[in-house]
């Protein structure tokens, strides 16, 4: 088969696209093949996930079910079998990629699915990875395996490098309707990689090589990274001066050009923005660079936290009370509003500080019943219902995230001493901005 003949399969919808892991980035993938008549054939490590999907069962709040049992009914397969590669010409990859214990990335699940896909492939794959890395990550990882395997990359094998860009929960933006950056890592490996995105979104945007997309998407992430490190730390001297912070930028956010409005909150979550700046600052190393806006920006974010318990010890020694015994309620898991996604929540370091310093925590979350178990986090805790009862009993309200289900005329009547977040209360003898 020529790379013709390839991408004349995929465009004619002849071709199975396999996709390795299928979680935020992997199931709305999925679920956009399926969509556009493609045969899908989901890989994960995880068989309870693995057994939900077959069942036609989300595991992801903002995805319905209803999309899942769809997909399922149009032959979607989710199996943690690899053998079953052989039988897909398109492979993407789509695992987490996380920091080790001194922010260097660690890229043992995408070792471990290039070892556990190496004995299977076959002539006239498409491999494409699309998780977030460092830029070299294609060139480095990828194609040496590959080649061991026997293969010639852009003769009878193809790879290619597209990031994800997806946004969990965001009603604006889709899988379908964000621009994808591909690339390729010969002419054939792009044209190719360029063919098979072009089926599934509404603009595809090539460049050059596999080292500008990976970077590309680190800008993207840096881009946000540092910038809301500027204005955690503006609101830090805002608070200082008596100053709302989010009056201000609301008033900058008036200007029509030169100004993008970023907000502050308890600092930095989700997989991408805490984690992804510190690949590019690891590999500038390497080349005898240090990133100092990068790691200041990370400095700052990572400090959060402690800048908002701060806030809230002076808030209860303002009436009197002290963090040790005070009942405090935390209003918000997830990294961010309307999501179900816990990965690198600041408000588990809420949690962890506030419990270690003797308060007595609670939290009311509509998306988590309980706190699912991490690798550093093992709370035993279970969601609390929004009421006047439970508000009045806390001795402090801290929302940490600003879920669009909360009641915040309930919250603002009923608590007796509010610390804010997230800019979603006014200014009052109980109302603390941190």
């Amino acid at each position: 088969m020529s790379i013709n003949n390839l991408t004349s399969q995929i465009i004619n919808r002849k071709s199975t696209i396999g996709i390795i892991g299928l979680g935020y980035v992997g199931l709305p993938l999925a679920i956009r093949f399926s969509e556009e008549g493609f045969r899908v054939m989901g890989f994960d490590v995880d068989g309870k996930k693995v057994q939900m999907l077959n069942s036609g069962e989300s595991y992801i709040k903002h995805i319905d079910a209803k999309l899942i049992d769809t997909i399922v009914r149009n032959g979607f397969k989710a199996t943690s079998d690899f053998n079953h590669i052989p039988s897909t010409a398109v492979i993407l990859i789509c695992v987490p990629t996380p920091l080790g214990v001194h922010n260097e990335p660690d890229l043992s699940y995408i070792h471990s699915t290039l070892q556990s896909i190496k004995p299977h492939l076959t002539e006239n794959q498409l491999l494409v990875l699309e998780s977030t890395t460092y830029p070299g990550t294609t060139e480095e990882e990828i194609v040496p395996v590959v080649e061991k395997a026997g293969f010639k990359i852009g003769t009878n094998f193809f790879v290619g490098y597209s990031p994800e860009r997806e946004d969990p929960g965001n009603k604006n933006f889709t899988t379908k309707t964000i621009p994808k950056v591909v690339s390729g890592y010969t002419e054939n490996c792009l044209e190719v990689t360029k063919a098979l995105y072009d089926q599934i979104v509404d603009q595809t945007v090539p460049v050059s090589s596999p080292k500008v997309a990976e970077m590309t998407k680190i800008l993207e992430n840096i881009h946000r990274a540092v910038n809301i490190g500027l204005v955690n730390e503006l609101k830090m001297v805002a608070d200082k001066m008596d100053i709302d912070i989010y009056e201000v930028i609301n008033a900058a956010a008036t200007k029509p050009f030169g100004f993008t409005p970023y907000y502050p909150g308890p600092g930095l979550g989700g997989h991408c923005i805490p984690i992804d700046p510190f690949y590019l600052s690891w590999k500038a190393k390497q080349v005898g660079i240090d990133t100092r806006f990068i790691e200041l920006a990370g400095e700052i974010n990572t400090a959060m936290p402690a800048y908002v318990v701060q806030k809230v010890g002076e808030a209860l020694n303002s009436v009197g009370k002290s963090i040790k015994g005070s009942q405090i309620l935390i209003l918000g898991l997830a990294y961010k509003k309307n999501v179900d996604d816990l990965r690198e929540s600041p408000s588990l370091v809420l949690i962890e500080s506030l419990i270690d310093k003797g308060a007595v925590v609670e939290y009311s979350d509509p998306y988590f019943k309980t706190i699912p178990h991490t690798r550093k986090y093992q709370f035993e805790l279970e969601s609390k219902a929004l009421n006047a009862e439970i508000l009045k009993s806390a001795d402090l309200v801290l929302l940490a995230t600003d879920h669009d289900d909360f009641d915040y005329e309930l919250i603002e009547k009923e608590a007796s001493l509010i610390v804010d977040t997230r800019g979603c209360f006014n200014y009052s003898n109980k109302v603390i901005k941190a």
